[in-house]
């Protein structure tokens, strides 16, 4: 018996392939030469540009717009890469509606930005689709330094690491690398391996070497790598899940966000994955975006994502709440989830209405739900690391932890935003620091 949207539970195939495809094509596709060209024109070039500031990685941007515009997307290229080695992924998942898009001076006083983000991708594209890497290594040092973590924060802090002349070994506990960008971001945000080839092409410096399947508690200890080697940087992401704490939460089909992303991301058949006809998501940022519109792009009926407080809090930008919307999600906002209801799998789910200060206000709703997604928050794992407050490693400077030696950054690291760009930036600065200590 075929699949459609009105089969109910948890089942694959409810469209037909080519539909599969087309929903899953790139959410931007890339300009082209003459479409470059024409965004590229309506910069101003501005001195002392806000963009730059509002960037994490502080890319000159209007000079990389510049040398698109002369015709030198490659120089462009280097501009960026020079700042962000991960610069093709953050221009395919950076939310420059809220960074420096939202600061552009044609946003504020046309309200339409000059296409930064397009015009990033553009560049790096273009270098990297020619087979260069625009860096080379500096004579060896002599010096060793692990690296745990091959996600944003920890490839970045290799690659520029390597760049000075240190030999850095990258350990990771999964069996690929490139950590939430591998793993954890919506597939229409990073079509045709991306994210692999971003990997491959950033391993060309040279001086990294990468070994999967390990992490600290599988195989790697602390202690162990501060005796090896002469640094250490911890880029480890957060790894579990923070729990509803609600009753039935154990029921079959209540499952991570986190996961429902990975096993899509990794799929080489969309047809094989399994979806819901009736899917709740709970949440509210990105990745509760990212798991409610695939839910919907896979074919489920019924998608709602659920939000404890108001729209105006949610993580997810205006972009990606507006994203939801048009692909037929429905945002429910000032609810927060009191049971799951079912005979050993999830049937329904109860919602309490709150109000903005997360009072109850005593009424309740219920949405029928075959499949559930959580996707409220993650939890720093490992025993035996550095000093941790408000569940994240502390970190001052530069990346430094309170162990001698060890440096962090990125989403297990306390004092940044939980993006992408925000790593790449941690790991980059962290590898200044660790370079510096390594030469006194």
């Amino acid at each position: 018996m075929t699949s459609n949207a009105l089969t109910p539970g948890i089942v694959s195939g409810r469209l037909p392939a080519e539909d599969l495809v087309e929903n899953f094509s790139d959410l931007h596709p890339p300009l082209d030469d003459h479409e470059a060209l024409v965004a590229a024109d309506r910069c101003y070039f501005c001195h002392d540009a806000p963009c730059m500031t509002a960037c994490p990685t502080d890319i000159d941007i209007p000079l990389f717009i510049r040398q698109i515009a002369t015709g030198t997307p490659d120089a462009a290229a280097k501009t960026i890469l020079e700042q962000n080695i991960l610069g093709g992924m953050c221009a395919r998942v950076c939310p420059t509606e809220t960074l420096c898009e939202q600061v552009c001076v044609r946003e504020t006083a046309e309200g339409k930005p000059v296409e930064i983000g397009n015009l990033q991708r553009y560049a790096t594209d273009t270098l990297m689709a020619s087979g260069v890497h625009p860096f080379t290594r500096a004579a060896a040092t002599g010096k060793k330094v692990a690296v745990v973590g091959a996600g944003p924060a920890g490839l970045s802090c290799a690659h520029r690491l390597a760049s000075k002349g240190h030999d850095v070994t990258i350990y990771d506990a999964r069996a690929k690398s490139g950590g939430l960008n591998e793993f954890g971001i919506a597939a229409y945000k990073s079509v045709d391996n991306f994210a692999e080839k971003e990997v491959d092409w950033l391993l060309q410096i040279g001086g990294i070497t990468v070994e999967h399947g390990k992490g600290l508690g599988a195989g790697l200890s602390l202690e162990k790598l501060k005796a090896d080697y002469d640094a250490v940087f911890l880029g480890i992401g957060l790894a579990g899940v923070n729990a509803l704490n609600v009753d039935g939460e154990d029921k079959d089909g209540v499952l991570d966000a986190v996961d429902f992303i990975a096993e899509l991301r990794q799929a080489d058949d969309l047809s094989q994955v399994a979806i819901g006809r009736d899917v709740v998501v709970i949440g509210g940022g990105m990745t509760a975006v990212d798991a409610a519109v695939q839910a919907k792009l896979l074919g489920a009926l019924n998608v709602s994502l659920v939000y404890r407080r108001g729209k105006d809090r949610m993580n997810a930008s205006a972009f990606e709440q507006e994203l939801a919307a048009t692909k037929g999600v429905r945002i429910i906002t000032n609810a927060s989830p009191k049971a799951v209801i079912g005979n050993g799998a999830v049937q329904e789910i109860e919602f309490e209405y709150t109000d903005d200060d997360l009072q109850a206000t005593g009424q309740t709703v219920r949405l029928a739900a075959d499949q559930v997604f959580k996707a409220i928050g993650q939890q720093l794992g490992g025993d035996d690391l550095p000093a941790v407050e408000r569940g994240k490693i502390t970190v001052s400077g530069a990346g430094r932890t309170s162990m001698a030696g060890v440096w962090a950054g990125g989403d297990c690291a306390s004092g940044g935003d939980d993006l992408t760009v925000t790593a790449v930036a941690e790991g980059r600065d962290a590898a200044e620091d660790i370079h510096a200590a390594l030469s006194a």
